[in-house]
């Protein structure tokens, strides 16, 4: 049977405004049919709810763009090996997905729409297997690394520096799901904040979130010689070679993939005229503006711009970084990498459209649980 995806979308539509309902039914229904699979799970499943309905809402709204459809799922099914997730999990899973369907989707559950989930799910669970088995031939599923340096920038943030007992094959921009011995089978994104090295090095700049597990343990409880597990690196916001001046927004910590593909262009030899605007609310929280003053006076064609938000006695730029980046020309003809708090990006992104750039030449990624 072929996909139908406007069958999908309808009935998902009636679903999306009790979201967290169906997560908590779904959720339920599987471990009370798999009791045997709770144990792969984070003792707190809130984040895990949310991850799930983000992760479903855009398989369904992309059920008509085969090629973006195939990309995600099979990431996903890439990354879920560090889960130790196998095929016949699938099985489950889905059962417990349609019996969610149905129960929320009320009068509109149908023989027909029943059909069309079954068609959509099969497919997906498909490309994610296939992904899966072919990744294990020749990549592992997880990678442990050794803590070899921790800096506390600031009371809520340390650059972290970690040496992999293997290569990790990755593009700067990408980010990696992170485990700690602190919290086992609960895992949390950051992004890598450097080009990929010989000596298979990484760092990470992470800011502790109230409440955030991982986060506060890798910032405040995480010291020299412990031990980590990340998953294999996801993420699209990587650098294109275009060879077109640059245009980089970083709000908080996620300066991070944005210093990474800033290392990936210098050390390419290409000579790109870059900017840099590097946000904060406070000037302590620009918390790596040492080495970017570094970077600037060994690489002529970058210019970093440090702006300041809520700090009235600031003596540089202040402002909100989407205001500021209007203050200067156009940057139409420029290749653009944003990351930070999903309000940034957001607003960034729309102003930039507004003044006639390309979505094409925009590329942006959101710091998870920044404030």
């Amino acid at each position: 049977m072929s996909l139908n995806p406007r069958l999908v979308k309808e009935s998902f539509a009636v679903i999306e405004p009790v979201a967290e309902k169906a997560a908590a039914y779904f959720y339920g229904r599987l471990f009370a049919e798999s009791p045997h699979l709770r144990g792969m799970f984070p003792p707190a499943m809130n984040v895990q709810r949310d991850r799930l309905f983000s992760a479903l809402t855009r398989i369904v709204w992309s059920l008509d763009s085969p090629d973006s459809m195939a990309s995600f799922l099979g990431q996903l099914g890439r990354d879920h090996r560090k889960y130790g997730v196998i095929a016949e999990h699938y099985t489950a899973v889905g059962n417990a997905l349609l019996a969610t369907i149905k129960r929320f989707s009320a009068e509109a559950w149908t023989s027909e729409v029943e059909a069309a989930w079954v068609t959509a799910y099969t497919a997906a669970a498909n490309l994610m297997i296939e992904s899966a088995d072919a990744d294990a031939g020749v990549s592992p599923a997880w990678w442990l690394a050794e803590v070899i340096d921790h800096e506390r920038r600031t009371p809520d943030i340390a650059v972290i520096t970690l040496r992999l007992d293997q290569s990790l094959p990755y593009q700067p921009g990408q980010y990696v799901n992170v485990q700690t011995a602190r919290w086992p089978r609960v895992w949390r994104t950051f992004s890598i904040a450097n080009a990929p090295r010989e000596d298979n090095t990484i760092r990470l700049h992470v800011r502790a979130i109230p409440g955030g597990w991982v986060s506060t343990a890798l910032v405040e409880h995480t010291r020299i010689g412990d031990a980590v597990t990340l998953g294999p690196p996801v993420g699209t916001m990587t650098p294109t070679g275009s060879g077109r001046d640059i245009l980089c927004v970083a709000g908080g910590t996620g300066l991070a993939p944005i210093k990474a593909i800033l290392e990936h262009v210098i050390a390419s030899g290409q000579r790109p005229n870059i900017h840099l605007l590097y946000g904060a609310r406070h000037a302590h929280e620009l918390y790596d503006l040492t080495d970017l003053v570094r970077m600037e006076s060994a690489f002529p064609w970058l210019r970093v711009l440090p702006v300041v938000s809520d700090q009235p006695g600031y003596d540089g730029m202040r402002g909100q970084v989407p205001d500021v980046m209007e203050r200067f020309h156009s940057w139409t003809d420029h290749d653009i990498y944003i990351c930070g708090p999903s309000a940034m990006v957001n607003e960034t992104v729309r102003r930039l459209q507004r003044n006639g750039v390309s979505m094409a030449n925009i590329h942006r990624d959101i710091v998870q649980g920044e404030p």
